[in-house]
C-alpha cells in the first residue's frame, strides 16, 4: 500500500467522518430509525462481519471497499497490520459505510497479536499460571483500552475453553488451562476487565474447543461426550461467563452427536446447540457469533452461503467471515420466503446488532486519532506483562538449593578457539561450535574468577538458538557465563562436541528457546536437542528454563532435577526468569495443566514468603528435642496405628519441621513423601466450611443468629426449620451425630442396591462414591429429607454432628450461588496457593500422590485413594460440609497461619482478626467448643486427660479428623501443628489404636517441650 494513498484516505476521513449517524435519539428509536433506512438485503447484510486487514495492499483494500458499499455489509474483523494502517482504514471505512460499521479483532492476548509495533500479553496458558485473579482483570482492562483507543467494539477474547488434551492443534497454550474452575474464574476477570474499558468481551469456542485432536480449521473435530460430561467440564465456563455478563458468545464448529447427532453438523450451524441449549437451556440471551465460517470445518460440509443460511436458521446473530456475502443474502432471503426463517426473527436479530453497536457508541461520529498512537498502546503492556510473568514462573524441580538461588562470582572467558574452525562472539562469549569439529577435549578451556586463579564455574547452553538472546547476555552480564548455541539445524557432531567442553563446568543453565507452541512433531524440537537437553541434565548440575509452551515438557522430564516453565520466549520473561534465578524474585506460579505423569496440574514449588522454611532454633526451638518425634512416630507405625504419617511444625510464620514417616498403605510398597496428598476427614469442617461461614458473617451475608429456615427453603415446615445458625456451629442443634445412609443402600450381606446404584455414569445415576460406581442423583434429595425427618433433641446440649456441617455447607452454597468447593477455592486457596488442597482430588492431581485411606470391603468395596473415605460425603458427590477435603501438611499449614496473623497473609486480607477472634473463642456453657472449631478443655491444666495435649494455651484452636489427622494452631506461642495419617486402613484389625496412643498428643507435647529454655 502507497505511503500517499494512506495518507490521502487520513485527510478525507478527518474531513468527512460519518456524521450521518450522529444523532442524540434515544436507543431505540435510533435502531429504528436505521433498520427503516435499509432495504431487505442490507438489513441482512448487518448480520455479516468481513475480512480486512491493513498489511495487503490496495487490491485488498479496494476489496472491502467493495463489499461496504455495495453491501452494506455489518462489520469488520481486522487482521495483520499496522496499527497507524489500521486506524486510517478504520476512519476511512467508516467513513464510506451507509450504517456505521462494527469493528472487531481476534485479539487474544492483546492487540499485539495482529498489529505489529504493539507488545502483545502473554498466551493465556502462561496467565493461567499465575494464583492472582486481579492480574488478569488488568490485563483485560488493558486490552480494552487498547481497542477502545484503536476505534474496535468487540475483541473475540477470552478463550474459556479447557484444554484437556496436551495434543489439542488448534486451542493448546490460548487456554487458561486443564481446571474448568480456574479457566471459568480467569475467563470472567478478563471479560469484566475489558467491558469495563467499555469494550464487547466475547467467550469463545462454545461449546467448548478444548477436548480435540483436529484443527477446525483443516476439518471438522469431532466430540464424543455425553450432555453429563459437557455440563461437569465444557460447558461449566460458559454458564459462569454467562452468569457474570459476558456480552457476546462465539460458537464454534464442532461435530458433537450429543448435542447434534446429524452427520457432519457443525455446533455452529445447529439450533439444538445454539438455540436449544445455549438460548434455552443456559438462558444466554446476548450475541452469538459464528466462529470464521471460511473454516473447513464448514465449508468442507456447507459451501458458499449454505452456512451462512443454516447458521442463521441455527438462531445465530452474527455471521463472522462468510466466503460469499451475495450467495449468504440470497440464501437467507429464500429460507425466509420458504418460512425455514422467521421474518421477524430476522427483523430482532438485526435490530439487537444495531442495539449492540448504539451501546458501543456508534450512534455518535468519531475517528480514531492517529496522535502518538503507538506509544498510547504500549502505555500499561510491559508492566502488565512483567508483572504476569513474575507471577506465572513455575518451579517445578529444585534437586540442588545451590542452583536457586545461585550464586557466585562474575568470571571471564580468556581462551581463544583456536582448535575450532567456528567463531567466536568476543562480545558475548559466545561459543557456537560449528558441526564436525569434536575433536578437541575442551582442555583449553579456562575461566578465571576475580581473584586470578583458573576455574571452571558457569556456562549458559541456548537450545534451539544461534545467537546469545536476553537470557545469555544477563547470564554473561551477572555470572560471566560461558555462552553455548545448539541452533535448530544443528546436529549429532555438534552434540558430541559441546558435551566434553560443558563437563568442565562447575554450574550449567539450560534454556530451552524457540520452540513451536504446536504439538505436532514434538513441538519441532530436534532429536538431537533433546538429546542434549536429557545427557546434560543426567549430569545433576544443571537448571533448565523452558522458554514455551510447557506442555514440550513431557520430553525432558524424566531426567530434570532442576526445573522451571517459563511459558513465553521473550525479553521480558527471559530477564525475569534471571531475576528467579538470582533471587531477586519468587517462584510463584504452579502448572495450569498436566504435562507429565511427574509435573501434573498444579505443580510448582512456591517459593515466595507465604510460609517459609527454616531451621528450629531461628524460631527458638530445640532442634534435638524435636527430633524425638521420629521415635514417636515410627512407633506408631511400627504398632499399626498407621502405615505412615506426615508431621509439620510451623512457629512465628516459619516451617521448622516437616517430615513423612513410613509407607502410604500396609502394602509397604511406597514411602510416604512429605508433599502427599491426605483425607482431611473432619478437618473439612474448619479449613472448609467455618472459614466460609466466617467471610460471609464478616460481609454481612450471614446472620448467625438466625435460622436455617432463613437461609435453606427446603427446611421450612420440617422441625428444624427454626434451628439457629449459632448452635449449629457450636454442635448444640440437637441433629443426630450421623445417619448411616450407606446402609441403607446395601443388602444383609453389603453389597450396594441395584436399583440405586450403576458402575457405568449416565444421565441417571451420575453421583460418584468412588471409581467406577455411580449412585442414583435422585437419592441426595432423600438423603436430605432423611435429616430433615431425623428425631430432634434437646438444644443447648453438645452432641458432635456430622449433619450439623452438612446444612452449613448448604447455607454457604444457598448465599454465595457457588458450589461449597469452588467457593473456598476461588476465595481462601487460590489466593493462599494451596494448590493442592482441593475436595474430588482425583480430578486435579495423579493418583500417586493422593495417599490411600483404605480397603473397603463392603459397599464400594474397593481401595479408597482419592475418593473420600466418609460415607455420606461420598454419597453427596464428594463434597459436604463435613467431610471431603484432601490436602498436604504445607497448603493446610499456610490457612492456620493466615488465621494466626490475624486473617492476613503476603499482605491480602483474607478476614478480620475480630471475625476469627469470635469464632475461636469458648462460644459454649456446656462444652468446650467455638464456633466451628475444637478447643482444649476448659480445665486443661488440671484434666486428667488433657486436650488435646498438657500444654496448650486456652487461646488454641483447631480439629481432629476421623482418618487420622489433626490441626491446631496457638496464638499464645504462634504455633501450627499438623499430623496426616491414613489410620483406617487398619481400622478393621487395629481399631483407633493412634488415639488410644496418643500419638497426636505425645508429638504436640513434645513440640511444647522444645520450646523450654
Amino acid at each position: 500500500m502507497k505511503k500517499y494513498f494512506l495518507t490521502g484516505l487520513l485527510m478525507f476521513a478527518v474531513a468527512s467522518g460519518y456524521c450521518q449517524y450522529k444523532s442524540n435519539l434515544p436507543a431505540n428509536k435510533w435502531v429504528d430509525s436505521v433498520y427503516n433506512s435499509l432495504n431487505k438485503n442490507e438489513r441482512i447484510a448487518q448480520l455479516i462481519i468481513i475480512r480486512a486487514h491493513s498489511n495487503k495492499g490496495q487490491g485488498h483494500i479496494d476489496s472491502v471497499m467493495a463489499d461496504i458499499k455495495k453491501y452494506k455489509v455489518g462489520g469488520l474483523c481486522f487482521f495483520q497490520g499496522g496499527p497507524v494502517r489500521q486506524a486510517v482504514l478504520t476512519n476511512y471505512y467508516q467513513s464510506i459505510a451507509k450504517t456505521p460499521l462494527m469493528i472487531t479483532i481476534d485479539g487474544e492476548w492483546g492487540l499485539g497479536m495482529r498489529l505489529d509495533s504493539v507488545l502483545n500479553f502473554p498466551h493465556q496458558l502462561m496467565v493461567g499460571a499465575m494464583a492472582d485473579a486481579s492480574i488478569v482483570y488488568a490485563m483485560g482492562k488493558a486490552v480494552g483500552e487498547q481497542c477502545k483507543r484503536m476505534g474496535i467494539h468487540v475483541n473475540f477474547a477470552p478463550v474459556v475453553d479447557i484444554n484437556n488434551n496436551p495434543d489439542n492443534p488448534v486451542i493448546n497454550d490460548r487456554s487458561f488451562g486443564e481446571d474448568k474452575f480456574k479457566v471459568a474464574k480467569f475467563g470472567v476477570e478478563y471479560m469484566k476487565g475489558m467491558q469495563d474499558a467499555g469494550i464487547i468481551a466475547c467467550a469463545k469456542h462454545f461449546p467448548g474447543h478444548g477436548d480435540v485432536s483436529v484443527d477446525s480449521h483443516n476439518d471438522l473435530p469431532v466430540i464424543n461426550k455425553s450432555r453429563m460430561q459437557l455440563d461437569s467440564m465444557e460447558l461449566y465456563p460458559f454458564k459462569e461467563m454467562i452468569k457474570a455478563g459476558v456480552l457476546s458468545i462465539m460458537v464454534a464448529h464442532l461435530f458433537v452427536p450429543s448435542i447434534d447427532g446429524t452427520p457432519n453438523r457443525p455446533t455452529s450451524l445447529s439450533y439444538n446447540a445454539v438455540t436449544g441449549l445455549l438460548r434455552k437451556e443456559l438462558g444466554y440471551k446476548g450475541l452469538t457469533f459464528t466462529d470464521a465460517l471460511e473454516m473447513k470445518g464448514v465449508t468442507k460440509f456447507f459451501p458458499s452461503g449454505e452456512a451462512s443460511v443454516q447458521s442463521i436458521i441455527a438462531g445465530n446473530d452474527i455471521l463472522c467471515l462468510p466466503e460469499d456475502i451475495k450467495g449468504s443474502i440470497k440464501g437467507i432471503r429464500k429460507a425466509i420466503r420458504k418460512n425455514k426463517i422467521d421474518k421477524q426473527d430476522i427483523e430482532a436479530r438485526v435490530k439487537k446488532v444495531l442495539l449492540a453497536k448504539y451501546n458501543a457508541g456508534l450512534n455518535v461520529s468519531t475517528t480514531v486519532d492517529t496522535t502518538n498512537l503507538v506509544n498510547d498502546l504500549n502505555v500499561n503492556s510491559a508492566k502488565i506483562k512483567s508483572e504476569i510473568a513474575a507471577n506465572a514462573l513455575t518451579l517445578l524441580a529444585l534437586c540442588d538449593r545451590d542452583l536457586l538461588p545461585l550464586r557466585g562470582n562474575k568470571e571471564q572467558l580468556i581462551m581463544p578457539l583456536d582448535k575450532f574452525s567456528g567463531k567466536e562472539n568476543a562480545s558475548n562469549d559466545v561459543l557456537n561450535l560449528q558441526a564436525g569439529n569434536n575433536s578437541n577435549d575442551g582442555s583449553n578451556l579456562k575461566i578465571k574468577n576475580e581473584e586470578g586463579s583458573l576455574k571452571y564455574k558457569t556456562a549458559y547452553i541456548g537450545i534451539g538458538t544461534d545467537k546469545a538472546n536476553t537470557f545469555a547476555n544477563k547470564l554473561h552480564d551477572k555470572y560471566g557465563a560461558t555462552i553455548f548455541t545448539f541452533g535448530k539445524k544443528d546436529s549429532t557432531d555438534k552434540v558430541n562436541a559441546i558435551l566434553p567442553l560443558l563437563s568442565k563446568f562447575d554450574k550449567i543453565i539450560i534454556g530451552l528457546h524457540g520452540y513451536s507452541r504446536r504439538p505436532a512433531n514434538r513441538f519441532g524440537i530436534s532429536p538431537e536437542a533433546y538429546n542434549l537437553v536429557n545427557t546434560l541434565q543426567a549430569t545433576k548440575k544443571t537448571i533448565t528454563f523452558v522458554f514455551g509452551n510447557p506442555y514440550a515438557i513431557k520430553n525432558i522430564a524424566s531426567t530434570a532435577n532442576n526445573l522451571v516453565a517459563c511459558y513465553e520466549d521473550d525479553d521480558i520473561t527471559q530477564g525475569l526468569a534471571v531475576d528467579l534465578l538470582t533471587g531477586k524474585i519468587e517462584a510463584k506460579g504452579t502448572l495450569p495443566v498436566t504435562v507429565s505423569s511427574q509435573y501434573a496440574y498444579g505443580s510448582g514449588i512456591i517459593t515466595s514468603e507465604v510460609l517459609p522454611y527454616d531451621n528450629p532454633e531461628s524460631v527458638g526451638l530445640n532442634s534435638s528435642v524435636l527430633n524425638t518425634i521420629d521415635s514417636i512416630a515410627n512407633d506408631a507405625i511400627a504398632q499399626r496405628a498407621t502405615p505412615g504419617c506426615v508431621v509439620l511444625v510451623a512457629k512465628d510464620g516459619k516451617v521448622v519441621f516437616d517430615k513423612s514417616y513410613g509407607f502410604t498403605f500396609s502394602d509397604k510398597q511406597q514411602r510416604v513423601k512429605g508433599d502427599m496428598i491426605y483425607d482431611l476427614a473432619s478437618v473439612t469442617k474448619v479449613a472448609a466450611t467455618t472459614i466460609a461461614v466466617m467471610k460471609l458473617y464478616e460481609q454481612g451475608r450471614l446472620d448467625i443468629k438466625k435460622t436455617l429456615g432463613d437461609y435453606l427453603p427446603w427446611v421450612k415446615g420440617s422441625n428444624k426449620e427454626n434451628i439457629l445458625i449459632n448452635n449449629v456451629l457450636l454442635h448444640q442443634a440437637g441433629l443426630k451425630a450421623w445417619i448411616p445412609f450407606s446402609l441403607k443402600t446395601m443388602d444383609k450381606d453389603g453389597q450396594p442396591f441395584s436399583s440405586l446404584y450403576r458402575y457405568k455414569q449416565d444421565d441417571v445415576f451420575n453421583v460418584k462414591v468412588a471409581e467406577g460406581i455411580f449412585l442414583r442423583k435422585d437419592y441426595v434429595d432423600t438423603m436430605y429429607q432423611a435429616i430433615l425427618d431425623s428425631k430432634l433433641g434437646p438444644e443447648n446440649t453438645y452432641e458432635y454432628s456430622d449433619n450439623d456441617f452438612i446444612f452449613l455447607g448448604k447455607i454457604v452454597e444457598s448465599i454465595t450461588g457457588q458450589a461449597l468447593q469452588d467457593y473456598v477455592k476461588d476465595t481462601f486457596y487460590i489466593p493462599l496457593q494451596m494448590t493442592t488442597t482441593r475436595f474430588s482430588p482425583r480430578q486435579y492431581f495423579p493418583v500417586e500422590k493422593i495417599v490411600p485411606t483404605a480397603q473397603e470391603i463392603t459397599f464400594r468395596q474397593q481401595l479408597l485413594q482419592g475418593d473420600v473415605h466418609d460415607p455420606a460425603a461420598a454419597m453427596l458427590g464428594g463434597v459436604a460440609g463435613h467431610a471431603g477435603l484432601f490436602s498436604n501438611a504445607y497448603d493446610l499449614a499456610k490457612l492456620f497461619q493466615m488465621l494466626l496473623n490475624g486473617g492476613e497473609m503476603n499482605g491480602i486480607r483474607y478476614l478480620q482478626k475480630s471475625t476469627i477472634d469470635k469464632f475461636t473463642a469458648y462460644n459454649s456453657e456446656v462444652s468446650r467448643r467455638g464456633l466451628g472449631f475444637d478447643k482444649p478443655e476448659k480445665d486443661n491444666a488440671t484434666n486428667p486427660a488433657p486436650y488435646p495435649a498438657t500444654n496448650v494455651s486456652p487461646l488454641t484452636f483447631g480439629h481432629t479428623g476421623f482418618t487420622g489427622t489433626c490441626v491446631w494452631a496457638d496464638p499464645a506461642h504462634n504455633l501450627v501443628y499438623i499430623f496426616l495419617s491414613n489410620r483406617v486402613a487398619y481400622e478393621k484389625t487395629e481399631g483407633n489404636k493412634l488415639q488410644r496412643m496418643k500419638v497426636r498428643a505425645s508429638i504436640l507435647d513434645v513440640i511444647y517441650k522444645a520450646m523450654e529454655k
